[in-house]
């Protein structure tokens, strides 16, 4: 008989490991809250039929460069590589633009070129060792430890005050802003150094694979794991909540069953006969601030003032670097500034499948307090105005989603925060607890496999391979890899 495995949750992550052991001659089942899987990556017609938008995430940095997504056969997939991987409008109809071609960026830029040049070069040009370094725990020795010290330097230097005083990084307006708004992504204080070491890896991805998506939707992503899955034995058990493991039957572990769980570590403490101090440490991890989502159904393409803008999917709107740091120190404070940062994804530009012929859907976020019952439609419209004169005009629909009701149709998403977890440099030791294997917990049989264990959130299904391959060690003593598996 089949060893049992179970995950809890269906997100990328829980998929990964999902197809992982069922490759692996696991009987695997896949036990999903809403009644459609993949988690952050899914697709839906939120605001009118034939717009489809990507519900979480939509544009995907690392998912090219991924080990388990190559491994995995994901490039497969009809992958959108824009020629600009992200926009930062600027006010007086100026842009900064970060093309995915380095030089070209570098001439943009104008003064700032060099620095710019300076601090991503030597990253893009080894985005495997980048990949490698920071996508296992930091408390490990680094294999490339060069490319480890350079990105360690390149942190200093523009994620404090005193690198920015001594290097003078990024003097210019455009080239300040251009990186402070790949900054924001982290969700947290600014400047700091935790936000640089997102930046940076952003960064080299955006100057080397690109940021792609994929056209039709992320959902094309969750449906490719899903009939991997099915095709090796797995199954689905759709609109299955599960707030109370005690109560789940997931096999024995004493026969080698597993469980594994996307989903946020707390989850695991309903289990019996948890250690205390294990306990602890997961009580003691801390998630961020939250974002509150707005999906726009529009009548045609947005009316840039700059045209550059409409070549990027990513668009990073929140004026200059003074601006989007006073927005997200006010939201680390606990408040929303009048003009805040707001991360934006136009997909439809290069995907016509997004929306009807001659319309646009829009994905766009800004980031307030845990638990915040804000409606952001006003202060996002605004935001776009100012950079897009006529926009509200194009407005046909809206769908919101508040930092409330995205913990409520996600309770991984603890409070709204779609990072699992708050993005410090301490959490990116203790993710969730400070291990060298943080996937395994002291319950026999049991493993986290979410974005709150190393390497952290996006789309690539990392923590879930890194699960799934530390529970095949421990229960079978196979160091399995992924060529083993997918080769």
């Amino acid at each position: 008989m089949a060893r049992r495995a179970t995950i809890v949750g269906s997100g990328p992550n829980g998929l990964a490991a999902a197809v992982a052991l069922a490759r692996a001659h696991y009987d695997v089942r896949v036990i999903e809250a809403c009644a459609t899987a993949g988690g952050g990556a899914r697709t839906a017609e939120l605001t009118l039929p034939g717009f489809r938008h990507d519900v979480c995430s939509a544009v995907h940095p690392a998912a090219l460069s991924s080990p388990f997504f190559q491994a995995f056969g994901l490039d497969r997939l009809d992958w959108i590589v824009p020629e600009a991987s992200f926009a930062h409008p600027l006010d007086g109809g100026r842009a900064a633009i970060a093309w995915r071609d380095l030089d070209r960026t570098v001439v943009g830029l104008g003064a700032d070129g060099p620095a710019w040049r300076a601090v991503v070069r030597p990253l893009n040009r080894h985005l495997a060792q980048v990949a490698e370094f920071t996508g296992n725990q930091l408390i490990r020795v680094p294999r490339h430890p060069i490319t480890a010290a350079r990105f360690a330097l390149r942190m200093a230097q523009v994620g404090t005050m005193t690198g920015r005083r001594v290097f003078g990084t990024f003097r210019t307006e455009a080239g300040a802003a251009l990186y402070t708004g790949v900054a924001a992504h982290a969700n947290t204080r600014l400047p700091s150094l935790a936000a640089a070491a997102s930046a940076l890896y952003l960064l080299a991805h955006a100057h080397s694979t690109g940021w792609a998506y994929p056209r039709g939707g992320s959902a094309t992503i969750s449906g490719a794991l899903v009939d991997d899955l099915i095709t090796h034995g797995g199954s689905l058990d759709l609109s299955h909540r599960v707030e109370d493991l005690s109560a789940l039957d997931w096999g024995d572990p004493d026969a080698g069953d597993l469980l594994l769980l996307d989903a946020a570590p707390r989850l695991a403490l309903t289990l019996p006969d948890v250690p205390a101090r294990y306990a602890r440490a997961v009580r003691r991890y801390r998630y961020g601030p939250a974002a509150a989502k707005v999906d726009f159904a529009l009548d045609g393409p947005v009316p840039w003032t700059n045209p550059d803008v409409a070549a990027a999917a990513t668009v990073h709107v929140g004026g200059t670097r003074h601006q989007i740091e006073t927005s997200e120190n006010a939201v680390a404070a606990g408040g929303v500034t009048d003009r805040p940062y707001v991360l934006l994804v136009q997909p439809s530009v290069l995907d016509a499948s997004r929306a009807p012929d001659g319309h646009q859907t829009l994905w766009a976020y800004l980031h307030v307090p845990p638990g915040s019952t804000l409606d952001p439609t006003e202060l996002i419209s605004r935001q776009i105005e100012r950079f897009a004169p006529g926009f509200r005009d194009r407005i046909l629909a809206t769908h919101v989603m508040t930092a409330a009701q995205r913990h409520a149709y996600n309770p991984a998403d603890i409070g709204g925060d779609i990072l699992g977890g708050s993005f410090t440099l301490a959490q990116a030791l203790r993710r969730p607890v400070l291990s060298t294997t943080p996937w395994r917990t002291p319950m026999r049989g049991v493993y986290l496999a979410s974005a709150a264990t190393p390497p952290g959130p996006g789309v690539h299904g990392m923590p879930g391979w890194l699960a799934a391959r530390q529970a095949l060690r421990d229960t079978t003593d196979r160091h399995l890899g992924l060529h083993d598996l997918f080769g």
